[in-house]
């Protein structure tokens, strides 16, 4: 039993470990491809309740301060993590004409292989 126990702990602190990775990627491409921004939008923005803040930010704006901070507090808390999700078809329709696209959708994608049941 202790071992099934320390090889469940060991695969979830590797999976954690990659998907804290793949967050690190995602910022790294948006910094790369000037898509990082210094200043944060305000408080109505952020508190857009539609899917992806439509209408209050863009798609990168979203990544940047709604989904690379929420997965990060989630992985500091040891919470559980979202699991089969897809930004994939979001990211594809309002970055498609975007020279960067497939820089940030690549650390996406594994995101969600790696999140899937």
């Amino acid at each position: 039993m202790l071992k099934f126990q320390q090889r469940f702990l060991s695969s979830f602190t590797t999976m954690k470990t990659k998907v804290r990775q793949h967050l690190n990627d995602l910022e790294l491409a948006l910094r790369l491809h000037k898509q990082w921004q210094v200043t944060a939008p305000s408080l109505d923005q952020l508190a857009n309740d539609q899917p992806f803040c439509l209408g209050s930010l863009t798609a990168t704006e979203w990544l940047q301060w709604i989904f690379i901070p929420r997965m990060h507090a989630l992985l500091d808390a040891d919470a559980d993590l979202p699991r089969n999700f897809s930004i994939t078809p979001y990211l594809e329709e309002a970055l498609k004409q975007e020279a960067y696209l497939p820089a940030i959708q690549q650390p996406i994608l594994l995101l969600e292989l790696l999140l899937k049941d």
